[in-house]
């Protein structure tokens, strides 16, 4: 009886994906919040008085940029890699979890609590208080939700080694996106229908983040079961303990830096430009406000079909390396598009977020199951955390740049209600770069490949 439990969960089919259903729920709830106040840009810089914050472009563009405060600045993305890899994907996923929890209930707090036009100085710069209580807010949920990320991605490597592991990844992904898709597409009808409020779509965020810690914590049940099982049958795995010196071995990889700049550049190019698409529709499409995230939201809903899909045809048939490069250029073609100014039919922008949805499946899809083929798997942890944390130099600096460029070279008028009428090419043409940027390391990720026979080509699945 004991052997036939073991093999329902240790080998069995269903229990695996049961686990990844699980586990890609929490990360649902957690991209919901991620992206939701990117589809109210407009409504953010709207006056006070009109039911906005009155912020600027520049004040989006820091809020953004919170989200990697923590995580780039007193390195929490690195300590929680190494309490991955230390305390096990059981204590840090709740730890993650419970932190998100508390970054979005200070996000919300300060998003809805009168502060009567307050203000605080900090290092000479004059910061609001709803400016400043939800950046901080977001900064927390920020460290929550990418310790998360490479937990889940650490758990879906344990439980689908030798298996369907780009796959389980793909759908993962898939799975968070629709939480983005959701975010984009449904906040601005939320405000609508709650008289224009900012703050009832966070609350609503919080309350299913709660839906997604309980989701967590079923598998954390089945996921000590099977550790249970694995000990008492002798088939537990024994990992060498971490070390901090295994840092510097996964540093002096030449494929990790490639893995990791590629990751930057792509993620960079592809989760700001979310954030300002919004905008981008009503300002160059003539989008209404309250529809200008349904484009943007099929972006991440064709994530749902094409990751898993992709993910598949890497685990069956390799050429991960090829499908990273091939992403990277297509990147490049959709932000030069987005960029020329005489191309401002929404037809246009609803042909290139459906391309931008292929190539935003191509390129993760390859890369996040390719990871454990350079790296063994007890530094896991440690070198996913390295790769986010070199994300989030891109997911805090880049949005912050786009809300300065917006503000100082980019108005070209104002709104009867005051609002800036914004020129997004220069933008664009930045976004367009890192995808250039991006195919240069997809090559040398593909050289050093050849050279060190990583397996990047490779199917995953062991026969």
């Amino acid at each position: 009886m004991k052997e036939h439990i073991q093999r329902k969960l240790s080998e069995s089919k269903t229990a695996r994906w049961v686990v990844l259903s699980l586990v890609a729920f929490t990360m649902l709830c957690g991209y919901f919040i991620t992206d939701m106040m990117a589809p109210l840009q407009d409504l953010l810089q709207s006056p006070v008085g009109g039911g906005g914050l009155g912020w600027t472009g520049d004040d989006y563009g820091t809020f953004t940029s919170a989200y990697g405060w923590f995580n780039v600045f007193f390195l929490m993305l690195i300590f929680g890699g190494m309490i991955l890899d230390k305390m096990g994907v059981r204590f840090t996923g709740l730890m993650a979890t419970s932190i998100m929890l508390i970054g979005v209930a200070i996000k919300w707090y300060g998003v809805s609590h009168d502060f009567g036009g307050e203000t605080v100085s900090i290092f000479g710069s004059v910061w609001g208080y709803p400016l400043l209580v939800a950046s901080l807010g977001y900064a927390l949920f920020g460290v929550g939700v990418e310790i998360a990320g490479i937990t889940v991605s650490k758990i879906i490597v344990k439980w689908f080694k030798g298996k369907e592991m780009a796959l389980a990844m793909g759908l993962e992904m898939a799975t968070a996106r629709i939480g983005t898709g959701l975010a984009i597409g449904l906040t601005p009808l939320l405000c609508r229908a709650f008289n224009n409020s900012i703050s009832m779509p966070i609350l609503i965020g919080l309350i299913l983040l709660c839906i997604g810690l309980l989701s967590f914590l079923v598998f954390v049940i089945m996921d000590k079961r099977r550790d249970e099982q694995d000990a008492s049958d002798a088939v537990l795995e024994v990992e060498e303990p971490f070390r901090f010196s295994d840092i510097f071995e996964i540093i002096k990889l030449k494929g990790f830096w490639y893995i990791a700049l590629l990751c930057v550049l792509f993620y960079s190019a592809v989760f700001p430009f979310l954030k300002f698409a919004p905008s981008l529709m009503i300002n160059k499409f003539h989008i209404e406000t309250s529809l200008s995230g349904i484009i943007p939201a099929l972006l991440p809903f064709g994530n749902i079909l094409l990751t898993p899909l992709f993910g598949n045809l890497y685990d069956r048939k390799g050429k991960g390396a090829t499908i990273m490069l091939l992403g990277s250029v297509m990147l490049v073609i959709i932000h030069f598009t987005f960029s020329l100014p005489f191309l401002d039919n929404w037809l246009i922008a609803l042909a290139l977020i459906i391309l931008l949805g292929i190539a935003f499946s191509l390129v993760p899809s390859a890369m996040w199951p390719s990871v454990p083929k350079i790296i063994p798997e007890n530094k896991l942890g440690t070198a996913y955390s390295l790769i986010f944390w070199v994300q989030n130099w891109g997911l805090m600096g880049v949005p912050l740049l786009i809300g300065k460029v917006l503000d100082n070279y980019c108005i070209t008028g104002h709104t009867d209600a005051g609002k800036p009428i914004y020129d997004y090419t220069i933008p664009m043409i930045i976004f367009t770069c890192f995808g250039i940027l991006a195919i240069v390391f997809a090559i040398l990720l593909k050289a050093e490949d050849k050279k060190k026979g990583y397996g990047l080509q490779k199917a995953n699945i062991q026969k």
